[in-house]
């Protein structure tokens, strides 16, 4: 059908004005679930330290009666280093944009650099949980903080030819396998039986999913609504205590940890600050930066299971 003779259509129009939301949509994850689990605090260098230290061995000894005492060493501590990375974003918004009435936000610059600061976050997520050895710079070379993959020595499960880190080498990748209840539940011994109580299962996507397959669903009973189909796994009740099952996007999917956070920390040089940079033209720049490292209150008290099937 045509339309009415002479009608006034939209498409000859030239005054109509736009009709732009108000409303930015960006779905992109900002979760950090690492960082946001472990404690935090202040360090006064770049290089930081802290220490650990263990019980004597146990001992079944029996004395005998009026026995003499015989003194026993006293026990030292362990003393741990670390070292604080650098890592920034940054924005630059031109004189001419920065003076536009623009929609969703009221100034270019300061939209720019909310969106900075949260990417800062994730970039600061992947890095502590990395399979990262520590590294003190230089002029030439960049500090590195030891990362997370890196420190995990005392409940390590790793496939064949794995090997721990150091602080000066990353853990050695081995053959891959999948992560199954039997890994898990050794791990949980190892950690058990070295006095380590881990609260967290964290994984990557994939293994997250195989951590809902697991068999010892398929006998459990839950009260559900007839439309809802219950498959996640989130609490998985082992001999050792209850784990909390959390998925991270940002961790290597070939790892799964065991976390306890009351024994990592994140230790901030310079917490996050923005800066103006000099202007050059008829630009502005900002940035924003952040100097931390991973402060691993004990090592012992975490579990890592690498060497994992990605798919």
């Amino acid at each position: 059908m045509a339309i009415i003779t002479n009608a006034f259509p939209t498409y000859t129009a030239k005054g109509n004005r736009e009709d732009l939301s108000d409303v930015i949509y960006n779905i992109d994850p900002t979760d950090t679930p690492f960082v946001t689990a472990i404690g935090r605090r202040n360090v006064s260098n770049v290089t930081f330290d802290w220490q650990t230290e263990n019980l004597p061995a146990v001992s079944t000894t029996a004395e005998l009666e009026g026995f003499e005492l015989s003194r026993s060493a006293g026990t030292a501590t362990v003393r741990a280093t670390n070292v604080c990375q650098i890592q920034k974003r940054d924005a630059t918004v031109t004189g001419s944009q920065q003076s536009m009435n623009s929609a969703g936000r009221n100034s270019e610059m300061a939209h720019q650099m909310a969106l900075a600061s949260k990417a800062l976050k994730r970039d600061m997520e992947k890095s502590l949980m990395a399979n990262q050895a520590s590294n003190s710079g230089n002029t030439t070379t960049a500090r590195l903080t030891r990362a997370l993959e890196s420190w995990l020595a005392t409940n390590s499960s790793r496939g064949v030819g794995g090997a721990n880190g150091t602080t000066s080498t990353a853990a050695t990748d081995g053959t891959q396998r999948a992560l199954d209840e039997t890994l898990l539940k050794a791990n949980l011994q190892t950690c058990f039986i070295n006095g380590a109580e881990p609260t967290v299962l964290m994984v990557g996507p994939v293994n997250k999913m195989k951590v809902s397959a697991f068999t010892g669903r398929s006998t459990s009973q839950q009260i559900v609504s007839p439309s809802t189909i219950l498959q996640s796994a989130t609490i998985y009740a082992s001999d050792f205590g209850d784990l909390k099952v959390v998925p991270n996007r940002w961790q290597r999917e070939r790892t799964a940890f065991l976390l306890d956070p009351s024994y990592a920390a994140v230790g901030y040089f310079r917490n996050f600050q923005r800066t103006p940079i000099a202007k050059i033209g008829d630009a502005e720049t900002e940035m924003i930066v952040v100097e931390y490292g991973l402060e691993m209150r004990n090592e012992a008290a975490h579990g890592v299971i690498a060497d994992l099937t990605t798919t």
